[in-house]
């Protein structure tokens, strides 16, 4: 039987490097997380002596044969900012991988991946995976300025990739809501990860209505391994944890317009 229990223990970090304003990459050497991610999965990181509450963070990378995983982070409060100023050859307690991750179907061929902002951080390795399995994946990514997009040298390779911008300064002008109706009819499955007003515009937009959808959720945690009921969502089908039974859901099963603010 498969040994799915998280992994605690220790990373070391390879490289910190900046990627765009505000938004960081770690790369971290550990060899159990990296064997073992699924994409849409995250871990739990401790920052420090003086903050209590280890921070979530995606998984955007992981190589098996290599032992590294890749975290896109962005630098929104005292425990990422901590984490922004760790350097190579330091270590840092990590549980993980965590969550329930994305599922591509055995039919599905042509996949259809949106982020907004930050989103970019699971899917990138979503998209990776879906490349190993021969999906043919269409990437639409949108900010609200080009400065704010991922730079291409860390966006993995897909069939076709979509920008948008507010200010139109990159690709199309407007949100990531504001898909071309092409890229909409030919997915066989789409799969979301940004903040919930983009979700909840997908949600009202009739072209998505009759599409399957997995989305992940981007909440506050406190233990992310289902014990302090913190993260708890309306579904469908009950009552959710989105640290144990997400982060990623089928965006149909979930009551949106009794989702408070992420």
């Amino acid at each position: 039987m498969a040994n799915n229990r998280p992994y605690l223990g220790i990373a070391s970090i390879l490289s910190n490097e900046p990627v765009m304003p505000g938004v960081f990459r770690l790369r971290l050497q550990c060899d159990e997380i990296a064997a073992k991610a699924q994409p849409g999965q995250f871990v739990m990181l401790k920052c420090g002596d003086r903050l209590l509450l280890r921070r979530p963070i995606s998984i955007s990378e992981a190589n098996p044969p290599s032992g590294q995983i890749g975290l896109l982070i962005a630098n929104i409060g005292k425990g990422t900012d901590w984490l922004s100023g760790r350097k190579p050859g330091e270590e840092l307690d990590i549980i993980g991988p965590l969550g329930n991750g994305f599922v591509i179907g055995d039919k599905a061929e042509n996949l259809l991946l949106i982020g907004g902002g930050m989103g970019i951080a699971p899917l990138n390795f979503l998209a990776t995976r879906a490349a190993t399995l021969g999906k043919r994946v269409t990437l639409v990514l949108g900010a609200r300025t080009g400065e704010l997009l991922c730079p291409s040298t860390y966006l993995p390779e897909v069939n076709e990739c979509v920008f948008c911008t507010e200010d139109a300064s990159v690709g199309i002008k407007g949100r990531v809501t504001d898909c071309p109706d092409a890229h909409i009819e030919a997915a066989d499955q789409i799969f979301t990860c940004g903040p919930l007003p983009m979700y909840r515009a997908l949600m009202k937009d009739a072209r998505f209505k009759s599409k399957p959808m997995q989305v992940s959720l981007e909440v506050r945690m406190a233990c992310g391994i289902g014990l302090c009921y913190g993260c708890t969502i309306k579904t469908e089908s009950g009552l959710k944890q989105v640290c144990e039974d997400g982060p990623v859901f089928e965006a149909h099963d979930i009551l949106w317009e009794e989702l408070a603010d992420l």
